[in-house]
């Protein structure tokens, strides 16, 4: 049973040690996707693959990203608690939904041997209050430990304690999401959280949405958002309550970004007056990507 997964690693600017996770995912077979981001620090991975190969690959990758990426100098805009920070596979139908669950439990069983504490979330959390990645990253690094260290706080897999250098790793399995992010044209940042804060399901946006706001370079600020259903929450309507909850701070979208790869029906009805940033169909359109014709 093929399945995806798309593994975030916190380093999004030192091109060496990108290139070397992605060496270690072993590239040539099935990697759909990378997209680095220096403002967040982060680089996202696409990969396509079966069985035990793929979660030997991700081990692979997250074996790196232990020996190369070190927590306590991360400096970064997204939230974040580990080197390889989150580690989600992902079924595209419903027949892959319990081989992704259980490779998803072996993966993280693995990340855990190599000495970093491993947290399900998502539909394998041990509770409501652990299925949201938010409860694990309040406060950061650093909170992490603290709670841990005082037993507030278990790990699913791996040692009792954050990794010295490479933290922790939020592991689980689900359908295609939207990583979809909308720059507006301002740079106070406070515009893009107010933007966020009513944005998100939370606040009484759309259900599965969650949204950050954030400062960027340039005169800009970043609306940035998971959509957990985008087949129900299609992207125009993202777009359509951005407009019209940044109008009312007195900003607008410019510019759209897609982070990885989406299911076609994301995408139905998306203006064309909203550039997606470095966006082409046939490479981030997940049943393009797959098609067998390519």
């Amino acid at each position: 049973m093929s399945l995806l997964a798309v593994p975030n690693f916190s380093e999004g600017r030192d091109t060496s040690v990108i290139a070397a996770i992605r060496a270690a995912l072993d590239a040539d077979r099935g990697l759909l996707d990378r997209h680095s981001d220096p403002e967040h620090n982060r680089t996202v991975y696409t990969l396509a693959g079966e069985g035990r190969a793929l979660e030997d690959r991700l081990a692979a990758g997250a074996s790196v990203a232990i020996e190369q990426i070190d927590m306590r100098r991360q400096r970064c805009l997204h939230p974040c608690i580990g080197a390889l920070d989150v580690c989600p596979l992902v079924w595209l139908d419903i027949g892959g939904r319990e081989p992704a669950r259980a490779r998803a439990r072996s993966v993280g069983e693995r990340i855990g041997s190599l000495g970093v504490p491993v947290f399900l979330y998502g539909e394998l959390a041990s509770s409501e209050e652990r299925q949201e990645r938010a409860f694990f990253r309040e406060g950061g690094l650093t909170e992490l430990r603290r709670r841990m260290k005082a037993g507030e706080l278990a790990p699913d897999m791996g040692p009792e304690i954050p990794h010295l250098s490479a933290g922790a790793t939020l592991v689980t399995a689900r359908p295609p999401l939207a990583a979809f992010n909308i720059e507006l044209d301002t740079g106070d940042a406070v515009v893009a959280q107010r933007v966020a804060a009513a944005l998100r399901e939370a606040g009484g946006g759309p259900p599965g949405v969650r949204a950050i706001g954030l400062p960027l370079e340039g005169g800009r600020s970043q609306v940035s958002t998971n959509v957990h259903d985008p087949i129900a929450v299609p992207l125009r309507m993202i777009v359509a309550r951005v407009t019209e909850l940044a109008a009312e701070q007195g900003a607008r979208p410019v510019e759209a970004e897609i982070v990885g790869l989406v299911p076609a029906a994301a995408l139905q009805g998306f203006p064309q007056e909203l550039p997606i940033r470095d966006f082409d169909p046939e490479r981030h359109v997940i049943e393009r990507r797959l098609s067998p014709t390519r």
